[in-house]
């Protein structure tokens, strides 16, 4: 009997052991992650601080060596300084307007082409996908010289219309997210709409896009971005100077022999605001969608 007990306790004392160096080495394993994680915010952090520090100090003090990591003085006026340097506040309109405008062509167009490859049935449509995974594979610039000479023949040529219009006539990129979305949602959602006599675009606007509304989220993010980051189409397109972008604005801050450099960060802080707020207000829908993404991408 004597033994038996030693044996149990033994057993219980090996079992309590295990459990305690488990515990250990999850421990280790979460603070390795915590620590790698960290130094990845640090990372991806560090630019804006540093945007913000050489936003708030005089030019002089930007080039010190070393460098001061805060400002002695905060030189707030460079950020009324820095927006009127350039024309920034119509050239920030004329950036809202393109991107609002073409944010809205993307995601309704994207939208419709998607429901179509994934949801009606039609000859070719595979044919069709498949041709639109195949562009995905292209870079933007094959189409480039072509496009312009159209433009050009056309009148198009410095103006807007060159930026917008594309944008109404799909994404290959998003609509290909939405056709592997709306494939992980049952067509019984389909079929039971359509036996009380609703229409496909009823079923579209009612049943699919409310159901799809993070990956459609992250669609305007993304999509929001693309326009209102971009630099080269209005650099090819736009002439006169009161259409220009705030992209191209920006780019006039860079001189032949010195660059005002506290000026330049204090306009870039609000060039960046409207995307830092949509992220801000969207980054849950945001985050749904990725992780809808990563199950239904390679669906």
């Amino acid at each position: 009997m004597q033994a038996e007990v030693r044996h149990k306790q033994r057993g219980n004392l090996n079992a309590a052991d295990i459990r305690v160096k488990r515990r250990v080495r999850l421990n280790w394993i979460d603070a390795f992650r915590f620590v790698l994680l960290a130094i990845g915010a640090i990372a991806m952090l560090f630019p804006l601080f540093w945007m913000v520090t050489i936003a708030l100090k005089s030019n002089n003090d930007v080039f010190k060596i070393p460098p001061e990591w805060f400002p002695r003085e905060f030189h707030w006026s460079n950020f009324v300084t820095g927006t009127k340097e350039i024309n920034f506040w119509q050239t920030f309109g004329n950036s809202l307007f393109i991107a609002i405008t073409c944010t809205i062509g993307q995601i309704i167009s994207s939208v419709l082409v998607g429901y179509g490859l994934a949801r009606l049935k039609f000859p070719g449509r595979k044919l069709w996908f498949s041709l639109f995974v195949g562009s995905l594979m292209l870079p933007g610039f094959v189409g480039m010289i072509p496009m312009f000479n159209l433009y050009t023949s056309i009148g198009w040529y410095d103006s807007w219309l060159p930026i917008i219009v594309p944008a109404f006539f799909g994404n290959a990129t998003f609509s290909f997210l939405f056709v592997q979305y709306i494939r992980t949602i049952s067509v019984s959602f389909d079929e039971a709409a359509k036996i009380d006599g609703a229409s496909d675009l009823y079923v579209l606007l009612k049943v699919l896009v409310p159901m799809s509304m993070p990956v459609i989220m992250t669609m305007v993010i993304f999509a929001f971005q693309g326009a209102w980051n971009q630099y080269l189409e209005p650099l090819l397109y736009i002439i006169d100077p009161s259409k220009w972008t705030l992209s191209l604005a920006m780019a006039t801050y860079t001189g032949t022999y010195a660059t005002a450099w506290n000026l330049f960060m204090a306009a870039d802080l609000i060039y960046i605001l409207p995307m830092l707020l949509l992220f801000f207000f969207g980054q849950k829908f945001f985050m749904q969608g990725l992780g809808s993404m990563n199950s239904a991408g390679l669906k």
